[in-house]
């Protein structure tokens, strides 16, 4: 059996959780591990007092409860594989290299912040900052796949440099603001100002619905319309979102508009729009 943690605290305040990697935990015992320091509020305290622990450290790590008030779940993790069935808190993933997160549950914000390699599955919501940039960097997420079935919130794949991100419901506002390249698909609708200020990059949108002014994508003035035609490489990237259990539409014969901008920066992005 792996190592397995359940979430027993009733306490409103935040707990810092940088240790629950595979790194840090497989070569430890049980004992050990209930005896690592989490931050909790502004003071230690042992990780015992908010998970009960059990299995067999190695590899994978089962997470099991309301752990949406726990932070850094997974952060800086290189290797190995954590499963948690229920919500996280912020900072989940945040700056891995490797491995594999999957939440059955949602997500609050800065999933996957500054994430260099492995995959992020949110099987449910996420909040703000998905794949961003924290404040004062000049770039966020470098790597990996970072995959959220519902909806997600403002300023997903902020100054985006590699790496795919995919939201299966709508966005909020600025998604793709300053990405420098990678790729964002959102399968719902973005709120406003989508692409704001990015160099390079692809922002592919397939939830508009002609007629629905609600529904209908705001294209910033500073995008140029150039044609209407299939993108080829695109089938490859639905193939792939498949391959990693991420549900999607088949629109591999559908016709989309392309905007390439922004323009007030070098003009080499792309937003593509699917014509339902």
């Amino acid at each position: 059996m792996p190592l397995k943690l359940n979430y027993i605290s009733e306490s409103t305040v935040p707990v810092e959780a940088d240790c629950i990697t595979p790194d840090c935990l497989a070569d430890l015992s049980v004992a050990e591990i209930e005896k690592l320091e989490l931050l909790h509020g502004n003071a230690q305290a042992p990780l015992a007092e908010f998970f009960e622990v059990s299995g067999e450290p190695g590899e994978e790590i089962i997470i099991e409860g309301d752990c949406s008030r726990v932070k850094l779940i997974g952060a800086e993790m290189s290797r190995g594989r954590i499963v948690v069935h229920g919500d996280v808190g912020m900072h989940l993933g945040a700056e891995m290299s490797g491995g594999e997160i999957e939440v059955h549950g949602s997500a609050t914000d800065w999933v996957g912040a500054h994430m260099k390699g492995g995959k992020i599955h949110v099987h449910g919501e996420a909040g703000h900052l998905v794949g961003g940039a924290y404040r004062g960097s000049r770039s966020g997420m470098q790597g990996g796949v970072i995959l959220i079935e519902g909806s997600a919130k403002n300023e997903i794949g902020c100054l985006m440099r590699r790496g795919l991100i995919a939201i299966g419901g709508d966005a909020g506002d600025f998604p793709g603001v300053s990405m420098l390249a990678g790729s964002i698909f959102i399968f719902g609708m973005p709120g406003i100002r989508s692409g704001a200020g990015m160099k390079r990059g692809t922002i592919a949108v397939f939830g508009e619905e002609p007629g629905n002014s609600r529904r209908t994508l705001e294209i910033l003035p500073t995008f140029r319309y150039d044609c209407t035609y299939r993108p080829p490489f695109l089938a490859l990237y639905l193939n792939r979102l498949r391959s990693l259990s991420f549900p999607v539409p088949e629109t591999e014969d559908g016709l989309f508009r392309r905007y390439s901008g922004d323009l007030i920066e070098t003009g080499k992005g792309e937003i593509l729009v699917l014509e339902n």
